[in-house]
């Protein structure tokens, strides 16, 4: 998870590839994109009208209401989450064209019990979707997700970025799965009893309660997620599980050597078992500068020819509100990082430098703009869709059965 919180002094993606991408950044209206698009009618003035968006991994904040600090009372983390989901921040959140958003809820860290807080944080979402029955749809299955596009709401995916919830009882995976969690993330950053995160200096693969948790959520139907692990854990997670893996936002460490991107090797083994693996639009796409969309999309195609365009999609790991105050948000984002740092949560590649997310996919016109540089680096409307939200409805629909 970085929602919007970040680097280190390696090189950065070499310059060649960047020029190849110059003169893409400038968007043209939409009906000019629609009209160039195939598959689109040239009447239709919006591009994203008949496609499934699915953010594989966002948030649905309202960036005008405050955060409370990490550690913070169980009763101000959940009254803040209730408070912190507004009408403003879901229309957005419909603006952008996004049909479905994996949210993240749950335990992460912290001196709160991890078990009771992730059941609290479950309920609260519920109360969410109760206060915005008109704009928010909870998702089962995939069905709701179409659902969600055909009604105009924002199809909520209930996620976790941790697995320490379970204790030291795997089959409370069935716990949740029953209360309607649908992604399960098995580590954090940190270590953990199930294996290693991406941080974490021994870097251990799966231990026998994380084999237990696989094997539960193989069986319970739960989208299994190694977005924070770290590289044997994911690996072996991958060869474990008997039903698809997904690393929901993630980039590509051949392009950016930071522990929180992925390696070759982990995703093409993610991919040949079937898949998904979603880019996000954060600060480490790039090692030692602000990230931007020509990152996203050099990410995109490095994981396009790794791991075949049946198997790559989008977890922006941010919002799709627009930075109205950049002084403010610089100024909470060193907050963020101070705290994370205290914590032991943050990872390498972290800064307050520069912007956490990628500044010219900023806002409710990111993934037009996506769409857009995708189509003049010549690639086809039908990968695109896939790209967009096709290729994770496949891979759920395998996992979750419907």
């Amino acid at each position: 998870m970085f929602l919007e919180m970040q680097m280190s002094d390696h090189e950065p993606i070499d310059n060649a590839r960047r020029n190849l991408l110059k003169g893409a950044v400038a968007v043209p209206a939409s009906l000019a994109m629609a009209q160039a698009m195939p598959g689109i009618a040239a009447s239709n003035t919006d591009p994203l009208r008949n496609v499934i968006v699915v953010n594989t991994l966002g948030g649905l904040f309202d960036r005008e209401v405050p955060r409370p600090k990490i550690g913070s009372a169980p009763q101000v983390l959940e009254n803040t989450l209730v408070e912190a989901i507004t009408d403003r921040s879901i229309g957005y959140a419909l603006e952008a064209g996004m049909t479905a958003v994996n949210v993240t809820l749950g335990y992460i860290d912290g001196p709160v019990d991890p078990f009771e807080h992730s059941v609290r944080e479950v309920g609260r979402w519920q109360r969410i979707l109760q206060l915005h029955p008109d704009k928010l749809l909870r998702v089962l299955t995939t069905q709701d997700i179409q659902r969600a596009k055909a009604e105009g709401k924002v199809g909520v995916i209930l996620g976790f970025q941790n697995g320490v919830m379970v204790g030291n009882d795997a089959s409370r995976v069935g716990i949740f799965a029953d209360l309607g969690v649908r992604v399960f993330q098995l580590t954090y950053n940190k270590a953990t009893p199930l294996g290693d995160g991406a941080i974490a200096p021994e870097n251990r693969g799966l231990t026998q309660l994380g084999r237990d948790v696989i094997a539960q959520l193989n069986e319970v139907r739960v989208i299994s997620d190694l977005s924070h692990s770290g590289q044997n854990l994911c690996l072996d997670a991958a060869r474990a599980s008997k039903r698809p893996i997904t690393l929901t936002h993630t980039g590509c460490r051949a392009l950016a050597d930071i522990p929180r991107n992925k390696t070759d090797e982990e995703l093409k083994l993610v991919a040949e078992k079937g898949g998904y693996v979603g880019i996000y639009f954060t600060a480490f796409l790039r090692v030692g500068g602000s990230a931007t969309a020509e990152d996203v999309i050099v990410h995109i195609e490095h994981a396009l020819q790794v791991c075949g365009e049946d198997h790559v999609g989008i977890g922006t790991d941010g919002l799709a509100a627009p930075v109205a105050d950049p002084e403010r948000l610089r100024k909470l984002q060193l907050e963020q990082l101070e705290q994370r740092r205290k914590s032991g949560i943050a990872a390498p590649g972290e800064t307050a430098a520069g912007p956490n997310f990628v500044i010219d996919l900023n806002g409710p016109q990111q993934f037009r703009k996506l769409a857009e540089l995708l189509r003049q680096r010549g690639h086809s409307w039908t990968r695109i869709e896939k790209i967009l939200g096709k290729n994770f409805m496949r891979v759920a629909k395998d996992i979750w059965g419907a």
